[in-house]
């Protein structure tokens, strides 16, 4: 059961958003080895305008609640919290790549000292957001008004430069999903509430925006690449921008629908583990796809590339139990007393994945 303390649907649209976000790595990292295209690749170019801005839209929806608290007690909540599981997560995974499985222990330094200042790998999702939460404190603090935020975020997210630091590429692509998300809160709350009182009518409105996005992404222009997506006419930048805000607040919606049902349960679990599958997916993914290439029993790039995405997401909740279960091991998942600079209260994953729950105005 969920906490009482929590929205069951935020946590159940943070579950289909892992699994979009699992689902692509693991579609492109087979595509790439086997140099073809599987129906998972399929999905996860009808999820490409959306799927990213609906991790960062949800993710400062409660960032309001928490804003104007104390500095220190906000940077350790927004700011330590998030670096200590990049930190952590990039030590384990750099040492493993290219420490041990690489024997590259001069590499291995390299890419421990560049990952302080560029994001490392898949784990640049959680530095950014301890990024993106010292500007909007900043931004708070200096009182810069939202009608002076919002339209520069989204030109600089349409301008998409591509600047040599990945940091700034990837500031400047999502910092505005992140912003609305926190300014919208209040509609999108109202929004999901209105849907969950209606089931018919969001369904047909679901259904819709599903058609209106698969047209569009799906166009003339489109190229469908085993490690990438070249849109049709969902590739214009002002067209790109609407189609994302408007699929991140469509998963909001079916995380509303999808939450009334207890068969659901599991998926509303996961969203709210869903830091515990982000950052320990990338390892058995690899591990898994190598060993069943070759071995030969899977030849199919969509069943190979679902295949390696059950093991992605299965594996470390499988590993959160067992270390639960021991007791050893906790520090992988949750946040110990010595890494808080606001007092001792331990900090787990699975109850700040993504976004703080209603418990953090307390």
């Amino acid at each position: 059961m969920s906490s009482p303390n929590r929205m069951p649907w935020v946590d159940t649209a943070k579950g289909l958003s892992i699994i979009l976000v699992v689902m692509m790595y693991a579609a492109y990292n087979t595509g790439e080895y086997t140099n073809d295209i599987g129906f998972l690749h399929y999905a996860i170019g009808f999820a490409t305008p959306f799927r990213m801005p609906e991790f960062f839209l949800i993710s400062g929806l409660f960032l309001s609640q928490v804003i104007d608290r104390p500095w220190r007690r906000y940077v350790d909540r927004r700011v330590v919290h998030y670096l200590y599981f990049y930190v952590l997560w990039a030590v384990i995974s750099i040492g493993l790549k290219i420490g041990i499985f690489s024997g590259d222990p001069a590499g291995m330094l390299h890419d421990l000292a560049m990952a302080t200042v560029e994001p490392y790998g898949v784990l640049w999702f959680i530095y950014m957001l301890a990024v993106f939460g010292i500007v909007i404190r900043v931004l708070r603090e200096f009182k810069v008004p939202h009608w002076v935020v919002i339209p520069l975020a989204a030109a600089l997210q349409m301008w998409a430069p591509k600047p040599d630091s990945y940091a700034l590429e990837q500031f400047a692509a999502y910092f505005v999903f992140f912003y609305l998300g926190f300014v919208l809160a209040p509609l999108v709350f109202r929004l999901v509430a209105w849907t969950q009182a209606r089931p018919a009518m969001t369904t047909a409105g679901l259904l819709a925006w599903a058609l209106v996005n698969c047209l569009l992404v799906y166009s003339p222009g489109y190229a469908l690449q085993p490690v990438g997506m070249q849109m049709g006419l969902a590739a214009w930048p002002p067209l790109h921008l609407a189609l994302a805000v408007a699929g991140a607040v469509a998963l909001c919606v079916a995380g509303g629908f999808l939450s009334k049902f207890a068969s659901m349960e599991w998926l509303r679990w996961l969203g709210e583990h869903s830091l515990v599958v982000y950052v320990a997916f990338t390892i058995p993914m690899s591990l898994f796809r190598g060993a069943a290439m070759a071995s030969g029993l899977l030849t199919d790039t969509g069943m190979l590339s679902f295949a390696v995405l059950l093991v992605s997401v299965i594996s470390p909740v499988l590993l959160y139990f067992i270390v639960k279960r021991i007791g050893f091991g906790t520090f992988l998942f949750e946040r110990p007393a010595w890494a808080h600079i606001d007092g001792p209260t331990t900090t787990k994953v699975s109850g700040k994945a993504m976004s703080r729950p209603v418990r953090e105005a307390a």
